[in-house]
């Protein structure tokens, strides 16, 4: 899907990405001069462009056709990118202030083992930052805007929540030459605040990001206001509770849950 995906996001991000996802993504990072972050998932390595100059930063993804992209486009020698799992165990000595898994986990068949690598990558009192697709709104698949003119209102429907689904994508649904498949995974918000605290990290702020685009014509107002109140995406920060003993007493029947 490399291909696919480098058109799609492009050099400095599509449009959600420059209008929404990175301004208050680094909003929330307020990174420092000499604060190390680490990017799981990182694609072409998008947010490393963003970021500013002087943090450090490392980004790791499973496609070496995107990490060689994202070198070929980042010339900060303060940046770093490496081709890595982030399901699997990761080879990283280093510990970082603040963890990055940014439209990444929704796409991971494993997801609890990339949010058990964020955490034991961090340092002390560091921060994990994940952005998803809002998982109540915005389920490919299953849910769709509906119209009511007379009363003048749109609402979004869905079809299904609570379950945990696998759900195909087609990179090029009216080009079947060049159609890929991937999957989206979707899980409720309570599937990860559990996945958070089983390993061990408390959510300290949730923020929904609403698109900024406005409608023309006849619909405006209506599809106007619709967008403010059903935001596209979702924005949870964790950090590490201290003393986490019932996880340790519970790891292997965790594991045994959420790996298979």
């Amino acid at each position: 899907m490399a291909g696919w995906y480098k058109k799609e996001v492009g050099e400095r991000g599509n449009y959600y990405h420059q209008k929404v996802i990175l301004p208050n993504l680094l909003r929330l990072l307020n990174l420092k001069p000499g604060e190390k972050v680490i990017d799981l998932g990182c694609g072409q390595g998008v947010l490393g462009r963003a970021i500013p100059a002087e943090a450090e930063y490392t980004g790791v993804d499973a496609a070496t056709d995107l990490i060689n992209e994202a070198k070929s486009l980042d010339k900060n020698l303060k940046h770093r990118y490496m081709v890595g799992d982030i399901t699997e165990k990761l080879s990283i000595a280093d510990k970082f202030n603040k963890a990055v898994i940014l439209l990444t986990l929704q796409n991971l068949k494993r997801p609890f083992k990339a949010i058990e690598n964020a955490k034991n990558l961090l340092k002390d009192n560091g921060r994990l930052f994940i952005v998803i697709n809002h998982p109540c709104f915005r389920i490919p698949k299953h849910g769709d805007w509906e119209t009511d003119r007379e009363k003048g209102v749109q609402w979004r429907k869905t079809d299904v929540y609570m379950s945990h689904l696998e759900i195909p994508i087609e990179s090029s649904p009216f080009d079947k030459k060049d159609n890929q498949i991937t999957f989206s995974y979707h899980y409720p918000l309570s599937t990860y605040m559990e996945m958070l605290s089983d390993n061990g990290l408390v959510i300290e702020k949730i923020e929904e990001w609403v698109s900024d685009k406005k409608s023309e014509g006849g619909m405006a107002k209506i599809e106007d206001r619709a967008r403010k109140e059903f935001p596209l995406f979702m924005a949870l920060v964790a950090y590490q509770r201290q003393g986490s003993l019932g996880r340790c007493r519970r790891e292997k029947n965790l594991y045994a849950r959420w790996l298979t």
